[in-house]
């Protein structure tokens, strides 16, 4: 992978993604910034496995190519780079590092492998569908208050949706629970998402 790029767009991109990204994290990958460069796009992607931002800068690739750096080690140093300067990132052969050179900077950045970044994408989806705003408000407002919030019980700190079929009408039911309590919501089903597990 070899680029260039204006720093200011890089900046305003790394500003973006890097927001979710915890400053101590207990599995390393996920303290680091996908790149994808191809065409004349630099991809930049971060997750904290409950949130993933996307975001995309024009850039000059005259290498396309994947990796992985550290999202707060790569922000803080785009963030110091004079403004209106060009940055250059290349991905040094064996993928385990990375030059960040502008003007007579240069820096080296640590590498995870690419094949350890969690894939949190909707792209893999079986069923998507598009409900109004105001549906989606009623969902989680006669819900929420029986989500659990305790971090131990991750899986209850949601809103199952799922398709039933109730006296031949089709629904799309919400359920939430902490445990104790049980929260329903039902409403009529969307076209769209007529193959929906149940």
């Amino acid at each position: 992978m070899k680029l260039t790029i204006n720093r200011s767009d890089l900046m305003r991109a790394l500003s973006h993604v890097q927001s979710v990204v915890e400053r101590r994290n207990t599995i390393p990958i996920l303290a680091n910034v996908k790149m994808e460069a191809s065409g004349d796009a630099l991809k930049l992607t971060t997750t904290d496995m409950d949130l993933e931002i996307n975001e995309s800068v024009a850039a000059k690739i005259a290498q396309e190519g994947t990796t992985t750096a550290p999202a707060q080690t790569l922000h803080d140093i785009v963030r110091k780079l004079p403004d209106g300067s060009d940055v250059e990132m290349t991905l040094e052969p064996g993928g385990s590092t990375m030059t960040v050179k502008a003007g007579r900077s240069v820096f080296k950045l640590s590498c995870l492998p690419i094949s350890d970044f969690p894939d949190i994408s909707s792209d893999n989806l079986d069923v998507t569908f598009t409900l109004p705003a105001a549906d989606l408000r009623a969902i989680i407002d006669k819900t929420k208050f029986a989500m659990s919030t305790e971090e131990t019980r991750y899986y209850l700190n949601g809103i199952y949706l799922h398709a039933i079929e109730k006296d031949g009408v089709a629904l799309l039911c919400a359920v939430a629970t902490d445990g104790h309590r049980l929260a329903k919501f039902e409403m009529p089903l969307p076209e769209s998402a007529a193959g929906m597990p149940g």
